[in-house]
């Protein structure tokens, strides 16, 4: 017999629809094990900042709370967007913002307050995060969660089936728009690094084209192909870009300017930094603009963004997210702490942090998905 645990559980970094179902699956998991489990609210906020809250930060996690959100699409503990323990920002008395490493006071308060582990749910920057506080004495078990697909050591994030069951949706609403006005469509969808969300999605929609990072585009390949179809008979089209979508070498595209650029940065050359203007947008409007000039039909950029988070959790993900907070319960019960919970068909196995952290999952040339995309006739600018 295991004798009783006190754990914890937070979520690192942005939102993915239905996060409260990985919750749900560590609390069951949890109170079939006689452990008491406690939510952190927003990240590691909840234990730094305490007087911001009215329950002090944290909240006892039971199965009938859990059973009151199950199928809600938000998070009952809110997400870490804001504050890194090693860089938490305050005002000195010099009146000036610093920034101060507070790690030692949140393992400090672990131990204080008798918690055994902490599952936290997790994205790519936030993983590195933890493993340095597990290497700090923490013990914790992660579990992987991104809307792009992007997170190493796992074939299927948390949250990537409803982020494109919902890219879908609005890529057919973006298709149907294009037909009615006779225009070429381009859109954004979420994807710096890694293109898994472009490219299943426009498989998806039968696209004419998907632009990702793993593929340098050659504009004018793309222009060809749907001036083809034209000819063809086509009256529309529909391009889907990757946010981190780049031209091929002796390709570059000029970019159009930032009407905020000149009075945020007047010295500044070149692209602005993501910490003047959010580069949402940036991708599609920049091949949108190039494209018009190569093609017979009018083209116009959308960008989904963050909207494309925003839909309902599928049942895919909801069982796949039961199931990583169920395995990630398993795993400190079987004492393998600094780990990530890993899906790796059929089975939920457990890496160690260091084989996950500032690693991305790409798309590879070979993949499947890659050859399904062309069969189909879909440009991939190469």
């Amino acid at each position: 017999m295991n004798s009783p645990k006190r754990i914890a559980i937070n979520l690192g970094g942005g939102y993915v629809p239905g996060l409260n179902a990985v919750l749900h699956g560590a609390v069951l998991a949890a109170t079939e094990l006689g452990w008491e489990i406690l939510g952190l609210r927003d990240g590691y906020e909840g234990v730094l900042f305490p007087e911001r809250y009215p329950d002090r930060g944290i909240v006892k996690l039971t199965p009938a709370l859990m059973d009151s959100v199950a199928g809600a699409s938000g998070c009952i503990l809110g997400t870490a967007a804001r504050t890194d323990p090693f860089h938490v920002r305050r005002v000195n008395a010099a009146n000036a913002v610093e920034e101060i490493d507070r790690s030692d006071e949140l393992i400090a308060w672990v131990k204080r307050e008798k918690i055994d582990a902490v599952i936290s749910i997790v994205d790519v920057p936030a993983l590195s995060i933890l493993w340095k506080l597990h290497r700090k004495g923490l013990p914790t078990v992660c579990i992987p969660k991104s809307a792009e697909n992007q997170m190493a050591a796992t074939q299927l994030s948390f949250g990537f089936n409803s982020a494109l069951s919902f890219t879908v949706e609005m890529l057919d609403h973006a298709r149907q728009a294009a037909a009615s006005a006779r225009k070429i469509g381009v859109v954004e969808v979420p994807g710096e690094h890694a293109g898994w969300l472009a490219l299943q999605s426009a498989i998806a929609v039968c696209a004419d084209a998907v632009l990702i990072p793993e593929v340098p585009y050659d504009l004018a390949r793309v222009a060809a192909r749907l001036n083809q179809k034209i000819l063809d008979g086509q009256t529309h089209g529909l391009v889907v870009v990757s946010e981190g979508a780049i031209a091929a070498a002796g390709h570059i595209l000029p970019a159009a300017a930032h009407p905020l650029k000149s009075s945020l940065s007047p010295g500044a050359t070149g692209d602005a930094g993501s910490h003047v203007i959010i580069h949402a947008g940036h991708a599609a409007e920049i091949v949108a603009m190039n494209l018009q000039l190569l093609v017979k039909h009018e083209t116009y950029p959308l960008v989904l963004g963050q909207v494309a988070k925003g839909g309902s959790i599928t049942a895919v993900d909801r069982q796949l997210g039961i199931g990583y907070g169920a395995a990630a319960v398993r795993g400190i019960q079987q004492n393998q702490t600094g780990t990530m919970v890993s899906f790796q068909p059929p089975e939920l196995k457990f890496v160690p942090l260091a084989e996950a952290i500032n690693k991305f999952r790409t798309v590879p040339p070979d993949s499947v998905f890659m050859q399904v995309a062309r069969s189909l006739g879909i440009a991939l600018g190469d």
